[in-house]
């Protein structure tokens, strides 16, 4: 695929209001559907603990950690509720002829660790 996109799922394999973990070309990724049909992705480890986003609940388009409940943007990765403090990266997604596409090659920012 030319322009960095790569088939992660089938639209249907992830239910409206869900989150997943995928496997995108080896990088671990938690992809959601949101409500209002948003589709986002971000990377799937909490930079708080290292909590596995991809296994917590998504209200709107916020992704909550099952471990300690830090919340972060599915669609932009930045942090909506503490213990968290970093933000996560994001990733672009589409949907085509059915298939959920990442763009993993360019993440809307760099993990931050202080």
């Amino acid at each position: 695929m030319s322009d960095g996109y790569i088939a992660v799922a089938r639209e249907g394999d992830i239910a409206t209001g869900e989150v997943a973990v995928v496997d995108a070309d080896g990088k671990s990724l938690c992809i959601g559907h949101a409500a209002d049909g948003t589709w986002g992705a971000i990377d799937n480890v909490c930079t708080h603990d290292g909590g596995t986003l991809g296994e917590g609940e998504l209200e709107d388009c916020a992704v909550e950690c099952p471990r300690h409940g830090a919340r972060f943007d599915l669609r932009t990765g930045e942090v909506l509720a503490l213990p968290a403090v970093f933000p996560v990266n994001a990733y672009p997604v589409r949907v085509v002829d059915g298939r959920v596409e990442v763009k993993i090659d360019v993440a809307t920012r760099e993990l931050e660790i202080g």
